[in-house]
């Protein structure tokens, strides 16, 4: 029965295969095509094999302001997933680590902000900021930003956090070290995987945020890459070639962040199944 199990394993192969061309197809697409002319666009507009290499595209969407919405962009949401980490941090530290009667109360309030429409906060979201006159300034999407990503982020550090051993911490009480000393010096280093868990999911959501930066922002030069890249839309035409480079450097720091960070969370993962 030794060859139904190649049988088997050959299927597998054959439907990963299958997966991997569907799965890679657009973004290759998206590569090759930014490296094409608008001639070389239409006469093939699906081909990911490139008659020839032109870096117009690139230059144009640098001279379209490119640059500055990258550098809104990356300010947000590196101050944002900063907070976040911090604060969730903070809060997970208490519910996963301290025994109070509001312990569980606050820890399914934080869940329940999961639960929240990002479309019903638009208006109150929008009032607030103006008339805290942080309208159309690049700070106001840290509020909405930061909001919405602790729920999620202070579960999964309250998880993680109820999972390390509490013979270290006894430990280190035993020397005389405080909350301050235990949370920095003990917890913080031990978390590295469910860091990097948060890191790539709050900065994949981010930075391809839209609607809030739509809202908040106004000036064309606190716009975040999402909202600019609007302008790469004419009126009754689209420059794709131009727009798909704008895409293909749009995409590379999340991709960086994520080649990067990958291994922490598969330990993470790893871990979790094996206490589990």
């Amino acid at each position: 029965m030794r060859w139904i199990g190649t049988m088997n394993k050959s299927l597998l192969y054959v439907f990963v295969g299958i997966l991997l061309v569907f799965t890679s197809y657009p973004f290759l697409y998206m590569i090759a095509t930014s490296f094409k002319s608008m001639q070389e666009f239409f006469q093939d507009p699906f081909s990911i094999i490139l008659g020839s290499v032109t870096l117009e595209q690139y230059a144009s969407v640098f001279s379209m302001g490119l640059m500055t919405y990258f550098i809104n962009s990356l300010i947000v949401t590196v101050v944002a997933v900063l907070l976040v980490i911090v604060l969730a941090a903070m809060a997970s530290y208490p519910l996963s680590r301290m025994k109070f009667k509001l312990n569980k109360p606050l820890f399914v309030l934080f869940l329940g902000g999961m639960m929240i429409p990002v479309h019903a906060t638009l208006i109150p979201i929008f009032i607030m900021s103006n008339d805290l006159g942080l309208y159309d300034k690049l700070f106001a999407l840290l509020g909405p930003y930061v909001a919405f990503a602790l729920p999620i982020s202070v579960f999964i550090f309250t998880q993680f956090m109820q999972d390390l051993p509490s013979e270290l911490e006894e430990a280190a009480k035993m020397d005389g070290a405080g909350h301050l000393v235990i949370f920095s010096k003990i917890l913080v280093p031990n978390l590295k995987p469910a860091i990097a868990t948060i890191v790539i999911y709050n900065v994949v959501h981010i930075w391809n945020e839209f609607i809030f930066a739509l809202i908040l922002i106004q000036s064309q030069s606190k716009m975040t890459l999402p909202i600019g890249l609007q302008k790469f839309y004419g009126e009754f035409s689209v420059n794709v070639p131009g727009l798909m480079a704008a895409l293909t450097l749009a995409s590379f720091p999340v991709l960086i962040i994520f080649v990067l960070a990958q291994e922490k969370v598969v330990k993470g993962l790893i871990g979790g199944a094996v206490k589990g």
